[in-house]
């Protein structure tokens, strides 16, 4: 039985660990941080069970919902499942209808409100090219190049509000090609691709507590709380990392300089999650809302987490996301808490906690070249950073984990 050491228990970690179990390895998971999850687990606060980040999934994703599953994980009852929703409190924006596609997204922009005939007829026109086009563009266009011309209206209300939730960049900064690559899984991967799975749990109870028990009842090593200081005891066997982009920058640094200064060279992108309390009786027309976002507003989606959870203790929790921060703490709590009173109608909310990962997503920009999965014949890398067609997603980084075993899988 073939030995492998994984570095990380984020869920590219969590996946590659539970993609080399099945396949008969001897599997021992190191994970720096007291928890497994990485960016995507439980954070408490004054005894609610709350998130670092919100992450809305999709249909599309399929690798993840097939590992949850694995794992002992219901995606029915876990996640809430919706036809994509970009409606804002005004009623403005695009939600798709529950058909089969191509005809929900049809019918969604055909009922768009707050757009007129001709930027209706303005988007499917484009959206017809980008198809003929088989989604592919130059490499260095941004989303804004690639959307150029399109009206005032379908910006504003769809290609901002995606880009900013899938890439986590504004439609000046982020890569035109990795974005029609979203679009195109999204809507032409099959009925229910577009739709959002929206978590009714916290993140760890989403995937990686199951994981862990799933993984030591299968012979798997799982030790949280270690880091590892030094790469080379490691490498009598394969090692993957699996851990961030800077932590395995620093293990390569003196053995491989080359691609560590690749991986130390990407830049990141912070996600600000506000956590509020409203007093008043809730009345939205769905669990998630999008947002007009400005400066001065600068959530672009909010989350009834009462609503979504079984839990009492969160009935009247909101969670506001803020994609692509560049305020501090205070700044944008006060900001976002503003933002609550007045678009959504909710004078008497409070804050309850902010929780500001600075570096949640790397910076997925034109003409990006990053790190390659494979290192060295022992050693290989795994996580949504590393090359690949997808920006910082978990199913990027779920995929990655399956893709890097089964590279391991084939070397001599």
């Amino acid at each position: 039985m073939t030995s492998l050491t994984i570095i990380g228990g984020g869920w590219a970690g969590l996946s590659a660990a539970a993609h080399a179990v099945q396949a008969g390895w001897r599997v021992r998971l190191l994970e720096a941080a007291p928890h497994t999850g990485g960016r995507a687990r439980r954070v408490m606060h004054q005894g609610l069970a709350l998130d670092n980040g919100q992450h809305i999934l999709i249909g599309a994703y399929h690798d993840t919902l097939a590992l949850m599953r694995r794992v002992g994980v219901n995606p029915d009852t876990c996640l809430l499942r919706l036809p994509l929703n970009l409606k804002t409190p005004d009623g403005s924006g695009v939600r798709l209808p529950d058909l089969p596609a191509p005809f929900n997204v049809i019918a969604g922009i055909a009922g768009a409100s707050g757009w007129g005939w001709s930027d209706k007829w303005a988007f499917i026109r484009r959206a017809i090219r980008w198809q003929q086009q088989q989604f592919v563009c130059p490499p260095d266009l941004t989303v804004a190049d690639l959307c150029a011309g399109l009206p005032p209206a379908v910006m504003a209300l769809l290609i901002e509000p995606l880009c900013v939730s899938a890439l986590n960049m504004t439609a000046t900064q982020a890569s035109g090609q990795v974005f029609l690559r979203v679009l195109q899984d999204a809507l032409l991967d099959g009925d229910g691709s577009s739709d959002m799975l929206i978590p009714r749990v916290d993140q760890s109870s989403l995937l990686p507590d199951a994981a862990v028990q799933w993984l030591k009842q299968h012979g798997a090593e799982v030790v949280t709380g270690h880091r590892v200081e030094n790469l080379l005891p490691h490498l009598t066997s394969p090692v993957l990392l699996a851990c961030p982009s800077w932590e395995a920058a620093r293990l390569t640094q003196s053995l491989y300089p080359a691609w560590s200064a690749k991986a130390a060279g990407l830049q990141h992108t912070s996600i600000a999650t506000v956590y509020l309390h409203a007093n008043a009786d809730l009345r939205w027309p769905a669990p998630v809302m999008a947002l007009h976002s400005n400066a001065q507003a600068p959530a672009q989606f909010a989350f009834d987490k009462g609503r979504l959870s079984q839990d009492p203790s969160l009935q009247g929790v909101l969670a506001l996301v803020v994609s692509a921060c560049e305020a501090d703490r205070d700044s944008i709590s006060t900001a976002v808490l503003q933002q609550a009173r007045e678009q959504l109608a909710l004078p008497q909310a409070s804050l309850l906690f902010t929780v500001l990962e600075k570096r949640a997503a790397f910076a997925c920009t034109p003409a990006l070249v990053r790190p390659s999965m494979r290192i060295d014949s022992r050693l290989l890398a795994c996580g949504d950073y590393v090359a690949g067609p997808y920006p910082s997603t978990l199913e990027g980084a779920v995929k990655s984990g399956i893709q890097a075993v089964t590279l391991l899988q084939a070397m001599p």
